[in-house]
């Protein structure tokens, strides 16, 4: 068995042992549905080469607007994040991607790697939604609201719709102005 296969075989029993949903792309590659509490699920994929394994995982499409400060965001956050970082494609969707050695695939290893995707991915995500997508988000409630409808899935977005919902009373933002979003330095 060579390496490729043997580096598969160990992420198929890891996959089955946690029962993680996962399909068969082609050959080499295997695509994992990793679920999440913010961001619901993020979809993995593991490309075994003959030497190492890449990992990407789609973690949102492009912003809609600021997107530098999401971009730099991004970046602030990849000088401290373990075997993964954040990477764009040419559309400008987010991804997370990381390339390990075949013979890193153990449990440990594999572990490491599935809890960086939930951190990066899912931990992030209402972030990455504050910073880039907040007019939508308020196009959203507005609308949810005026129709009478639940806004429960974006409660974690009420500071930036209800003015009395301030997330940090300190921050003297204009009334029609967001106050700026918490940067972690």
């Amino acid at each position: 068995m060579t390496d490729r296969h043997a580096g598969r075989a160990h992420l198929e029993m890891f996959l089955h042992a946690h029962e993680l949903d996962f399909e068969e792309v082609n050959e080499t590659t295997i695509a994992v549905v990793v679920p999440g509490e913010k961001k619901l699920t993020t979809t993995a994929s593991f490309a075994f080469g003959d030497t190492t394994v890449a990992v990407n995982a789609f973690v949102i499409r492009h912003p809609d607007e600021n997107d530098l400060a999401v971009y730099r965001w991004l970046l602030e956050r990849n000088r401290r994040m373990y075997g993964l970082a954040y990477s764009i494609d040419h559309h400008g969707d987010i991804y997370l991607t990381g390339r390990f050695p075949l013979d890193a695939i153990t449990d440990a290893e594999l572990d490491r790697i599935f809890g960086s995707i939930s951190e990066y991915a899912d931990g992030a995500f209402n972030s990455l939604l504050e910073l880039g997508f907040v007019t939508a988000i308020r196009r959203e409630w507005q609308w949810r609201t005026k129709a009478g409808l639940s806004t429960d899935n974006l409660a974690a977005f009420a500071h930036l719709t209800d003015p009395d919902q301030s997330a940090d009373p300190d921050q003297s933002a204009e009334p029609d102005r967001p106050a700026e979003p918490h940067r972690d330095h």
